[in-house]
């Protein structure tokens, strides 16, 4: 059972951050049930080796994790395992993060918050410096694939205080964006942005 008094902030719209150590693990909350979460990893000893979504896939044979999967680097080698998902298990490893370009192209006049300025905030705010920026796992993102090739932009399917939990594999950094996209119904039809939660144990 989740310890509600431990519970760390994902910021509506923001990032953050935190290092792990091998073997502890890793439990991110959809608090409201619509919210997706960027996710990233990065082996704390080497920022430029990080949790690589492209990687994955080609171990895996398949474009989602599963529990019981493990999750690759870079370099090939396995930063986390997927040990537990109370979700339906709909997440994405496809669509890069948002970015002021993307939303630009939608039609946004100035700035917007963004999940690729959220992660590298998110560092700075722990002492570090981002040196490469992966493609996330995002997490509780619908992204279905039809006909095999069609990306379509869904709602999430799941329901407050769904999670997904991690086993770290090595002692790693990981980071977080509760993903400020208000101008497609990925965060819900509504497409009211929420915060989210983390626990590290």
């Amino acid at each position: 059972m989740t310890n509600l008094q431990n519970l760390q902030l994902i910021p509506a719209r923001k990032g953050s951050a935190a290092r792990m150590k091998a073997g502890q693990t890793l439990q991110v909350i959809n608090t409201h049930g619509s919210q997706v979460v960027d996710f990233w990893a990065f082996n704390e000893a080497d920022l430029g080796e990080c949790m690589s979504m492209e990687h994955t896939r080609g171990m895996l044979c398949r474009i989602t994790p599963l529990v019981g999967d493990k999750l690759y680097t870079n370099k090939r080698r396995v930063i986390l395992s997927m040990i537990e998902d109370t979700s339906p298990g709909i997440h994405d490893t496809l669509i890069a993060s948002c970015d002021r370009y993307r939303y630009e192209q939608l039609g946004a006049k100035g700035f917007h918050d963004n999940c690729t300025d959220n992660l590298g905030h998110a560092l700075s705010a722990i002492g570090l410096q981002r040196i490469v920026h992966p493609a996330p796992f995002n997490l509780f993102m619908n992204i279905p694939v039809k006909n095999g090739i069609e990306l379509s932009f869904e709602a999430p399917l799941g329901k407050s205080g769904d999670s997904v939990s991690f086993r770290a594999e090595m002692d790693c950094v990981v980071a977080f964006s509760a993903c400020p996209q208000d101008m497609l119904p990925i965060n819900g039809a509504d497409c009211i942005i929420h915060d989210a939660h983390y626990l590290i144990m």
